[in-house]
């Protein structure tokens, strides 16, 4: 494991000075993106704040991110201008060095759609995988179509836990070809690469058992034909997310 992903709001908005602490001398050798955007008060899309939460980041991480994401920008219901100041904000911080690379991370895309394209961030970040409603689905890829940012990465591919109940009563091992001798654990998280297409999938875990499970499940080959099936019979659901 090479690739952390954290945000300046996690555990009680000491995510980085905990990581600083902990990684230590390690840290320089990992590749780490983080969020802006959600401070104590809430969130903002305040340039200058944005900015401010972004020279804090290197600050108590003790380096520059290799991404830096504008976080659920969806909550500060944004209008087109203050949606193109935000990532014009994040891409300036990118060009001051304050981070390699800038983003937008969205937990629900929709309310982004019909707005005007902003600059193209270099990284998009949605919920991703079988648990994700056709029209967060939808919107995530018509958002990927627009920006055409360089990377698109999923978070969130079991809908909050690998151990619910939902796991239980469906096997998701169906879409996986060749039927090869996996967990539904691995069979959810290599099916969620294309749910919706991404380059890569972000996981919470404290358990390296489970990070091995999951990185020995990429050997295996998503079924394309059934996921598309999946699309069909999801489409024709529309439930709401």
């Amino acid at each position: 494991m090479t690739r952390l992903d954290t945000s300046s709001n996690y555990l009680r908005h000491r995510s980085h000075e905990i990581l600083k602490e902990t990684a230590g001398d390690l840290l320089p050798r990992f590749s780490v993106s983080t969020k802006v955007g959600f401070f104590r008060e809430g969130h903002s899309l305040d340039p200058a704040r944005l900015r401010r939460g972004a020279e804090h980041v290197v600050k108590t991480l003790g380096r520059e991110p290799d991404v830096l994401f504008l976080h659920n920008p969806e909550h500060s219901a944004p209008d087109a201008e203050a949606l193109a100041q935000a990532c014009a904000a994040l891409a300036d911080t990118a060009q001051a060095g304050l981070c390699r690379l800038w983003g937008v991370s969205t937990w629900d895309p929709r309310p982004l759609v019909d707005l005007p394209a902003p600059p193209c961030p270099d990284v998009l970040m949605v919920r991703a995988g079988l648990l994700v409603a056709a029209g967060l689905l939808e919107a995530a890829e018509s958002l990927a179509s627009r920006w055409r940012p360089s990377r698109v990465w999923g978070m969130s591919p079991f809908g909050g836990s690998a151990t619910g109940s939902v796991w239980e009563r469906f096997d998701p091992r169906i879409f996986l070809r060749g039927s090869p001798p996996v967990t539904k654990v691995q069979a959810a998280f290599r099916t969620s690469f294309g749910l919706p297409p991404v380059d890569a999938v972000a996981v919470g875990t404290d358990d390296i058992r489970h990070l091995r499970e999951l990185s020995d499940a990429l050997a295996y080959d998503v079924d394309d034909e059934m996921l598309q099936e999946y699309r069909r019979l999801l489409d024709g659901r529309r439930q709401p997310a």
